[in-house]
């Protein structure tokens, strides 16, 4: 639904976007993570014909429909939820949506029904004579949402959507982003990675301009696995004792890093270690004080492939 290939964009000799190719399956949530500056605003930018990418930029397509070749088209096949979202306040809830509809090319006799439909996926039907000055920072970026939603555009692009929200609006929005899953093809840009890690299908992972990662859910869960830890401790006084126990971890096929301190081993391994470590105690009469998983977050991920290391290798 989303599919972007050797995309390039400029700022005189600074280069924001630098031979950018990923896509976005119909009907997938999306993560889009990076730090600041790693270039999300400026590829949503492109996606919403707000700024035009340099001519060695191969193919955006935006809903089957060819940015480079037809920008206007593209575009109303876009909803957005801007970051800084910017909301009339002298208006109410139902006069700004009737006048974003008429922006967005809603035949006039159909508008106060897309009004109430856009109200209602977003749960704040209640809000339709509200001024937009007295709404809570919840109610906010749900009309926000709603706005997205006029005409029904099948890509979503929603940046920082839980901005400033409290923890019980945050659960609210995820909720109302899950609901649109399938129905719409969303790309979500979010610096709160728990986020990104609860509601997404796929991640997609920006920086300084250029895709270090792009998977789906299964895929990076595996990964997830093998960067967790576990935390082994043992009732093991004996010196020789404790080499045996280090020089066994270390050939064990799933381990990567073994560290040791007294009685206690760190050990980067997938997390199926666990039921080899306890037959081998059991053979060895190793006494196991305590043994758990420290699983990895997205956030390991994300810093592996953003660090100094990787964007050396990849450069």
């Amino acid at each position: 639904m989303i599919e972007i290939e050797n995309l390039s964009l400029s700022f005189g000799d600074r280069r924001a976007l630098d031979d950018v190719s990923f896509h976005v399956p119909k009907g997938a949530v999306t993560g889009f993570i990076g730090e600041n500056g790693a270039g999300k605003t400026s590829t949503f930018r492109v996606l919403t014909t707000w700024l035009l990418p340099d001519p060695e930029t191969v193919s955006v397509r935006v809903g089957g429909i060819d940015l480079l070749k037809d920008p206007h088209a593209a575009c109303s096949r876009v909803g957005v939820l801007p970051e800084q979202l910017a909301l009339p306040g002298e208006l109410r809830v139902d006069e700004y949506l009737k006048f974003r509809s008429r922006l967005k090319g809603v035949s006039g006799n159909r508008i106060h029904d897309e009004v109430v439909r856009v109200l209602n996926a977003v749960n704040a039907p209640e809000m339709i004579r509200r001024r937009l000055d007295t709404l809570s920072q919840g109610y906010r970026q749900r009309i926000g949402l709603a706005d997205a939603l006029l005409g029904d555009p099948p890509v979503l692009l929603l940046d920082e959507p839980t901005r400033g929200l409290d923890p019980r609006q945050i659960t609210q929005f995820r909720e109302l982003i899950d609901g649109l899953r399938g129905n719409h093809t969303l790309l979500l840009s979010s610096h709160v990675l728990g986020e990104v890690e609860q509601v997404c299908d796929r991640i997609c992972v920006i920086s300084e301009g250029q895709i270090r990662l792009e998977e789906d859910r299964e895929t990076w869960m595996q990964r997830l696995d093998q960067l967790g830890r576990l935390h082994l401790e043992l009732d093991c006084p004996d010196t020789g004792a404790k080499s045996q126990v280090t020089q066994w971890l270390k050939e064990q096929p799933e381990v990567s890093t073994v560290e040791n301190e007294g009685s206690v081993w760190s050990i980067q391994a997938d997390r199926t270690l666990r039921t080899r470590i306890g037959k081998k105690a059991l053979d060895e009469k190793w006494i196991i004080q305590e043994l758990r998983s420290e699983p990895a977050t997205l956030e390991s991920l994300f810093l592996q492939w953003t660090g100094p290391e990787k964007k050396k290798a990849q450069s």
